[in-house]
């Protein structure tokens, strides 16, 4: 009974908060932070709300790094496409079309 009691309440805590923290990265921290929580002394729900903390904080570090690496990827090819442009007008070469 207990059992069903805390479940019930994580899954109402989790829906109340809104899409943001229904994420999957959410979801697997608070199932890790619970799990960590039970054995460090029955406080589960603590290890819950902390797991899905750092599990949300964790996402978002990689989706910003992500975002860099795009940027640094889009960067990469812009200067290879001038240099290019460069190369070709030196030789006195026509501009390549666009597509």
């Amino acid at each position: 009974m207990h059992a069903k009691l805390i479940a019930a309440s994580i899954v109402l805590s989790l829906a109340s908060t809104g899409a943001a923290y229904a994420k999957p990265s959410c979801l697997k921290g608070a199932a890790a932070g619970a799990v960590g929580g039970h054995f460090l002394g029955r406080h589960h729900v603590l290890g819950a709300a902390v797991g899905c903390a750092v599990g949300h904080h964790m996402s978002k570090r990689q989706e910003r790094e992500q975002a860099k690496a795009q940027a640094r990827a889009n960067a990469q090819a812009q200067a290879n496409a001038q240099a290019q442009a460069n190369a070709r007008a030196q030789n006195g070469q026509a501009p390549a079309a666009r597509r």
